[in-house]
């Protein structure tokens, strides 16, 4: 019985190599697809896949070949290719190798995203001017990603290493697929309400399928409306997203994110030594121009020769008192004179007679004032009587019989209601100009 051969993996991908590369058809072919998971390597290399509705292909165009470009190629972008099918041995798969490259237009989704980052540029969102500024020592920063991959593990890493004081606080996300875009705005607003300083928004690489999620509008204005700054960190250094240009400041990767969010402790040990020697120079200019001041002082002649001070403040006090002594006695002649003068005039005046006149003038001041008191008063009592004569005469009910009307009465009293007669009563009828006696023959009611 034979024993049984198995092939080895590298053994059957180098045969299935061998069969592609010798198809005639597969040595050249020409597609046209769309552009998806760009990546420039840094030795000039394209990799990257080709892609219609239905389905993708790896490509991959050398140096070499790519130097030759006329455009920058991006994802989104439709191309023409032209190259080579053929099998990576060491991945297991296949893949076309790019000899030549022309752009066909725009792909579908790059057409969205310009037509989007048009729609909100117009709007104001990437407005420069309207951009928070981050704080210079964040005690704590928020960080949306997915909980596990690379982003996140970056981000904490280089925190710790860089500034091991500031707190991180993660709110975990999806951040590409069905709900992502919704689960980013829920986190945004949670991380908005806390006490974060900071937030960083971000994932690893990805094609711009992936990436989506931060190309969406809602998630945008979502960011645009945070009060809390935004550091977007979306993709490697190429990529670019809607959320790069409406966030407050735009990360190249999550790792550059951490360090523009939170300072370096050696260079704030640095700033702080040089802010220290700062100090130090300051203080010991001051200290030393203060020495040479009092050096100064203690050199003088006045500090050295104080009794000449004295001698010149003794002779300053005997001045001031010739001066002192010499006003008064002014002021006390000045007075003296002034009182003989009240004294002369006293005499010249008979202190009874000027008590007399001042009473008689203030006899006749009184007099004229009660005089003008009892006038204005006599004068308000008669516009009194007046008024009250008119009021009464308007309120006296003989005034009406002037107007043609008259007033009957029985036994001196007015008459005013039918019942109050009877036949036979005796009535007296007043009119403007006299009286009617006359007797009751009948009543009648209305």
């Amino acid at each position: 019985m034979s024993e049984e051969v198995f092939l080895s993996v590298t053994d059957l991908n180098s045969y299935i190599k061998t069969i592609i590369d010798r198809d005639d058809f597969l040595s050249y072919v020409s597609l046209k697809g769309e552009i998806s998971n760009l990546k420039f390597h840094t030795r000039g290399h394209l990799y990257f896949s080709l892609k219609d509705e239905n389905s993708k292909i790896n490509a991959v165009m050398f140096n070499y070949q790519s130097a030759g470009l006329d455009f920058v190629p991006k994802d989104g972008m439709n191309v023409c290719v032209k190259g080579k099918i053929s099998v990576y041995v060491s991945g297991g798969s296949y893949q076309i190798t790019v000899a030549s490259m022309k752009e066909d237009g725009l792909g579908s989704l790059y057409v969205l995203f310009e037509k989007l980052k048009k729609k909100l540029n117009d709007e104001g969102l990437f407005d420069v001017s309207k951009k928070k500024k981050l704080p210079r020592i964040p005690r704590k920063v928020g960080v949306i990603t997915a909980s596990t991959g690379a982003a996140v593990k970056d981000i904490i890493s280089t925190i710790n290493r860089r500034f091991p004081l500031t707190e991180i606080i993660l709110f975990p996300s999806l951040v590409q697929g069905d709900g992502a875009k919704e689960n980013i705005i829920k986190m945004l607003k949670i991380a908005d309400s806390s006490d974060v300083d900071v937030i960083i928004l971000g994932r690893g690489g990805g094609s711009i399928e992936d990436l989506w999620a931060f190309n969406e509008e809602v998630v945008a204005r979502a960011i645009y409306e945070t009060n809390k700054p935004v550091v977007s960190a979306v993709g490697h250094e190429i990529d670019y997203t809607i959320s790069d240009f409406v966030a407050d400041l735009r990360a190249p990767t999550p790792t550059a994110a951490a360090e523009l969010v939170v300072p370096s402790k050696l260079e704030i040990l640095r700033y702080l030594s040089e802010y220290k020697g700062r100090i130090i120079s300051v203080l010991t200019k001051t200290l030393n121009k203060h020495a040479d001041t009092l050096k100064k002082i203690k050199s003088s002649y006045i500090l050295n020769n104080p009794i000449s001070l004295y001698a010149e403040e003794e002779q300053k006090l005997d001045n001031l008192v010739s001066k002192l002594s010499t006003t008064i006695k002014y002021k006390l002649e000045m007075n003296t004179r002034r009182l003989d003068s009240f004294r002369e005039r006293l005499k010249l005046l008979n202190p009874i007679n000027m008590l007399n006149i001042k009473l008689n003038e203030r006899l006749i001041k009184d007099k004229n004032n009660l005089v003008n008191i009892y006038t204005i008063l006599l004068e308000r009592k008669t516009r009194k009587v007046s008024e009250l004569k008119i009021k009464l005469e308007l309120l006296n009910p003989y005034n009406i019989l002037n107007k043609g009307y008259s007033l009957t009465l029985i036994d001196g009293n007015i008459i005013k209601d039918i019942k109050s007669i009877k036949n036979g009563d005796i009535l007296t009828t007043k009119l403007y100009n006299g009286e009617i006696i006359s007797e009751v023959k009948e009543c009648k009611n209305e």
